[in-house]
C-alpha cells in the first residue's frame, strides 16, 4: 500500500529535532519510511525530501532533482535514498541562490551555501557511497542535511530582505527572463 504523508510544517517540532541515526538499513520500519517519503515527494514538485519532513526523526534524505514549475532549470537526476549522510566542504566558497521548502510553502529565500562538497552515505541496499557534488545538486544536499540537524533553510537566511513571497518570487523571475 502505496502511503502518502502530510508534510510537517514550520513550526512542527519534529523540524526542530536533531534525527536519529538509522542503525539498520534492512529494518521493515526503516523501508517502511523511504517507501512513504518516496511516494509522498513524487506527489510534489519539490527536489528533496527528509525524514522529519514526514515526520519521522530518522537520518534519511532523498534527493530527485529534476525540472518541476517550482524549480525550472532543475538538472535531472535518478532519485536517490541518501541513510545517515553526512559532508564535508572542499572549496570555502559559497553561493547565494533561491531556495524552497515543502515544509514552508509561500516562501522562497536566498541562502548562501557550499559550492562544492564530498558527501558520504549508505544507500538502500546497504553500500557506503561517496559523491562530489557542486551547484544545485550540493545544495539540495546541504538544505535536506539541515532537516536532520533540526534546521531549515530560513536559518541560513543572511538578512530578511532575502526572503520573498512565492508571487513575488515569480514575478521576479519573470522580469528577469
Amino acid at each position: 500500500m502505496i502511503r502518502i504523508c502530510e508534510i510537517a510544517q514550520l513550526g512542527d517540532q519534529v523540524l526542530r529535532q536533531k534525527a536519529k541515526t538509522v542503525n539498520d538499513v534492512h529494518d521493515a520500519d526503516t523501508l517502511r519510511i523511504i517507501e512513504a517519503m518516496q511516494s509522498t515527494l513524487a506527489g510534489t514538485s519539490g527536489v528533496g525530501i527528509a525524514a522529519p519532513q514526514i515526520g519521522e526523526s530518522q537520518r534519511i534524505i532523498i534527493m530527485a532533482s529534476r525540472p518541476t514549475p517550482r524549480y525550472p532549470l532543475a538538472p535531472l537526476m535518478e532519485p536517490t535514498v541518501m541513510i545517515n549522510p553526512c559532508f564535508q566542504v572542499l572549496s570555502e566558497i559559497q553561493e547565494k541562490d533561491w531556495e524552497g521548502c515543502l515544509s514552508i510553502p509561500g516562501i522562497r529565500a536566498l541562502v548562501p551555501r557550499y559550492k562544492e562538497i564530498l558527501i558520504q552515505y549508505t544507500d538502500i541496499l546497504g553500500d557506503e557511497v561517496e559523491s562530489k557534488l557542486d551547484g544545485f545538486v550540493a545544495r539540495i544536499f546541504q538544505h535536506e542535511f539541515d532537516h536532520l540537524e533540526g534546521k531549515t533553510y530560513l536559518d541560513r537566511v543572511e538578512n530578511n530582505v532575502d526572503i520573498f513571497a512565492e508571487s513575488e518570487f515569480i514575478k521576479l523571475l519573470r522580469f528577469s527572463s
